[in-house]
């Protein structure tokens, strides 16, 4: 009898320590496009779940966000290979992104589960594309 009361002890203490390791909840979540004509376009969140990470062989053209509510949040020009979006940008709720890589349009879901604090620097930021170096025989 004192087995049984210990291991439903042992079992109700792992059960409230779940709850509180729930606790930390990440602010945003990432539905991606499994599509295999998108397979060479990377978009994933950063480990703190609050930018986006977009990256690609081919040069990103445009972005552009529609929320829940149908209006655009984000509409603008990247030009280029890698870029980071802070997703503190969007407000809180389901929004469909659409990467354009000309011709091709990658449509994917973030939803910001949480209101995501403002940081210091707030612009949006631009990486640089990287170097290809063509060699001639």
């Amino acid at each position: 009898m004192k087995n049984f009361i210990r291991i439903c002890l042992v079992l109700i203490l792992l059960f409230l320590l779940g709850f509180t390791l729930q606790a930390q909840e990440s602010y945003a979540k990432l539905e991606k496009n499994r599509n295999i004509q998108a397979k060479d376009f990377i978009h994933q969140l950063n480990t703190t779940k609050d930018t986006l990470i977009l990256r690609s062989d081919k040069i990103i053209n445009s972005l552009y966000t529609i929320n829940q509510n149908y209006t655009r949040e984000l509409d603008f020009e990247i030009d280029t290979t890698e870029y980071r979006l802070p997703l503190n940008k969007l407000s809180k709720g389901k929004h469909v992104f659409v990467a354009i890589q000309s011709p091709k349009r990658i449509v994917f879901v973030v939803k910001i589960l949480k209101d995501i604090p403002k940081k210091e620097p707030e612009g949006i930021v631009n990486l640089k594309p990287k170097k290809i170096v063509f060699a001639t025989n």
